[in-house]
């Protein structure tokens, strides 16, 4: 079946448009089309506190765009997600609103733990079986989400307003990387036995530009080159140097920062990181409310 997934995050919203079907091994999705607006909610929310007027036609504009885009697939269903930017705007209730009004779009707000948890509904995680734990990390633009597993019993989950808009704004406090830094000694007796899994754009990016992309893996020596070498560089440089989009040029370096710190207190040698995100997620979602439908039916 179709099903179409909508990410509204901080520093760019998402259309997935994806098939799945029941196979063997699991659920498999295939991806029809993927289309990514780097409206960056989250540099207007963390540094006024709102979502400015010119934001907001982007926003609603980019969504009505997505509204005929799913008119030409015709998806069996669809689902919408709005995480940290749209959650602490002040008017981010009230532009919801309208969005529902004049697209037709029901889009749920979701805090760090619930997109923590979208984001394990992918089924095509790899498991180490000589790991003790596995850790998912996904670093977003205005917070990081982790979960910790144990096979399949979920142990700890936990929300950090650290994400890569935050840090470029100058809003991360000391503070918070001292309370993430406690939060992970509490695995320390797994430390170098962890299954650290990466997902979001910026991960994505270095893997590709300094990683095994074929195997989905990045080295921490690989990437605390990558972090020391774009660190050095301006914006404009690394756009030219590496052919990277603006929006992606500037968040990075404050990305690979976070999963730097992370690393090194886990001890973790290096980084999975599978092509898996909320937008991935939400089709799983989908995908099960309507297998569950049909059973109940037959």
């Amino acid at each position: 079946m179709l099903y179409a997934a909508i990410d509204i995050g901080s520093n760019a919203v998402r259309l997935l448009i994806a098939e799945t079907r029941k196979e063997e091994e699991g659920v498999k999705l295939s991806k029809q089309n993927l289309v990514r607006v780097p409206i960056r909610l989250g540099k207007d929310v963390y540094s006024r506190g709102y979502i400015t007027s010119s934001k907001e036609e982007d926003f609603i504009n980019t969504l009505k765009a997505f509204k005929l885009l799913m008119e030409v697939y015709g998806p069996e269903d669809y689902s919408a997600c709005a995480t940290a930017a749209v959650r602490e705007a002040t008017n981010g209730k009230k532009i919801l609103e309208r969005i529902e009004k004049e697209t037709g779009f029901s889009i749920r707000v979701i805090d760090g733990l619930e997109e923590a948890r979208i984001i394990r509904n992918n089924n095509t995680l790899p498991d180490k079986k000589e790991d003790l734990l596995t850790l998912f990390v996904d670093v977003g633009g205005g917070s990081t989400e982790l979960s910790v597993k144990s096979k399949e019993k979920l142990l700890e989950q936990k929300s950090f307003n650290i994400g890569t808009i935050r840090l470029l704004n100058g809003k991360v406090d000391k503070d918070l990387w001292k309370d993430l830094e406690r939060w992970l000694m509490q695995f320390d007796y797994a430390f170098g036995k962890i299954n650290l899994l990466g997902s979001g754009g910026n991960i994505k990016k270095l893997t590709k530009l300094f990683g095994r992309p074929q195997e989905s893996v990045l080295i921490y020596n690989n990437l605390k080159y990558a972090y020391e070498q774009l660190s050095k560089m301006s914006v404009e440089e690394r756009m030219n140097g590496f052919d990277l989009r603006y929006d992606r040029a500037d968040v990075i370096v404050p990305a690979a920062e976070i999963f730097l710190f992370i690393m090194d207190i886990i001890k973790a040698e290096h980084v999975l990181t599978p092509k898996i995100g909320v937008a991935d997620g939400l089709i799983y979602e989908l995908h099960r409310k309507h297998h569950c439908e049909e059973s109940k039916e037959g």
